[in-house]
């Protein structure tokens, strides 16, 4: 093992790329931490002392940032943009037959939808930090608190000011979107991908250490052993498939023979990654969102839908806003896997070059085939995101940890899976110059 990391820096290309991923990296948290112009920053530290904090869906883009939400700073929105923008465009796939057709156009194709997501990613962050802006203003972006730093969170609001605020944090969005692009294409690959990893590690030590100093050193190392254990099954489940066998008859062409071979299909039982925790935590915000507008300013007393509402969604910790989480999460599972996986379009490709399952005929029975594969396989993976999605909850109400909790929901996924990819990256550039890679 450490023989092979030595062969990685005793590589000069592979060490460059690592060297220039790292330069970028550190550059993007640098950026993390430089506050947008006319933002009160010793008021912004003082909210985040008191661990004045919001739950839902601002808690989730706040992970993604790294931070950098609620501090304000020129990269608040971090690659929640990019990442939204780049779900819409797979949606639109299958309602607009455009972009279907640009996807099935290779790599000519694809540039397009990448330049379409570039847009989508503009205009999003144009929207997303006019929000942030106009709730900072009213003094609601730490929730319903009563420090009176929180109340002030801009020097100025003035009109001019804002619209300052909000180019500076779309053209922080637009400068991340090029970060991950160069780390991409003279990087060790991924970039976006390990931005968002970047920005998530960066909160396990502050979350670790706010578990230690809250709950003492017999539930910190409590947390750290269930974090080895659920970091272990997550490893364990996002690397397993199902392998569904297909084989390639011969075919001349002139006086060349084609096909013949046998290889698979791969169907991981995670095939929907983050996204559908994403959805879920977007669509328990909404009923928060609404209570709170409804929610009387002169001291009244509330409806008592909102009061339910108040009661029941507006924290992880209640057992009816877990079962809701838990089966969204379920729901949409099925729904995006339903959406990026076509069976009928599998089948039809198999029998255009010749392939077929053994003992399932091609076309239409290779379809119904894989359809009742993906149903069955996708059942104990939307369970497992599920279980998982409600680590950090279950947390939040025993340890009396942030939804933030390191070690469950959207954070263990990208940290274990980007992680998993990014050694597998290293390990087949290093096996183009060595015999050996990093993995054995």
């Amino acid at each position: 093992m450490f023989s092979a990391i030595a062969r990685i820096f005793r590589t000069p290309d592979l060490r460059r790329k690592i060297g220039f991923t790292l330069a970028i990296i550190a550059i993007y948290r640098l950026g993390s931490h430089v506050p947008a112009p006319f933002v009160h920053f010793p008021n912004v530290e003082e909210c985040l002392r008191l661990n004045a904090g919001t739950e839902g869906l601002l808690s989730l883009v706040n992970l993604f940032s790294g931070g950098a939400l609620l501090q304000l700073s020129i990269f608040a929105l971090g690659v929640m943009p990019y990442i939204t923008a780049t779900i819409i465009t797979q949606l639109l796939r299958v309602v607009i037959p455009h972009f279907e057709a640009l996807h099935k156009e290779g790599q000519a194709g694809q540039a397009r939808l990448t330049q379409y997501t570039r847009y989508l990613t503009i205009a999003l962050a144009l929207l997303q930090s006019t929000t942030l802006v106009t709730v900072a203003r009213s003094g609601q972006l730490f929730g319903t608190t009563d420090i009176a730093a929180c109340q002030q969170l801009l020097t100025n609001d003035v009109w001019w000011a804002q619209l300052l605020i909000i180019i500076a944090m779309t053209a922080g969005t637009g400068l991340i979107m090029w970060f991950a692009e160069l780390v991409t294409e003279r990087g060790i690959g991924n970039g976006m991908s390990l931005l968002i990893f970047t920005s998530i590690a960066a909160t396990f030590p502050a979350a670790m250490w706010a578990i230690f100093e809250s709950n003492g050193l017999e539930v910190f190392l409590l947390v750290l052993a269930v974090g080895i254990v659920v970091t272990g099954l997550v490893v364990f489940v996002e690397q397993s498939q199902r392998r569904i066998p297909v084989q390639y008859a011969k075919r001349m062409v002139g006086r060349r023979t084609y096909g013949g071979t046998n290889t698979y299909i791969p169907i991981k039982v995670n095939m929907a990654g983050v996204i559908p925790i994403i959805f879920a935590s977007s669509l328990l915000y909404i009923p928060m969102l609404i209570a709170q507008f409804n929610t009387p300013q002169d001291g009244s007393e509330p409806a008592a839908w909102v009061v339910w509402i108040s009661q029941n969604f507006t924290t992880g910790d209640q057992p009816l806003y877990m079962a809701a989480y838990f089966l969204l999460i379920i729901g949409f599972t099925y729904f995006y896997v339903a959406i990026t996986f076509n069976p009928v379009e599998v089948a039809d490709n198999m029998k255009k070059y010749g392939g077929f399952i053994p003992g399932i005929r091609a076309g239409r029975p290779t379809a119904e085939y894989l359809d009742f594969v993906l149903t069955r396989i996708t059942f104990p993976g939307s369970i497992y995101l599920g279980l998982i999605a409600l680590i950090p909850l279950i947390a939040l109400a025993t340890v009396g940890a942030n939804q933030n909790f390191p070690f469950g929901g959207a954070s263990i996924l990208i940290i274990v899976g980007v992680g998993l990819e990014t050694v597998k990256q290293i390990d087949a550039q290093l096996q183009q110059r060595h015999y050996e890679g990093l993995l054995r």
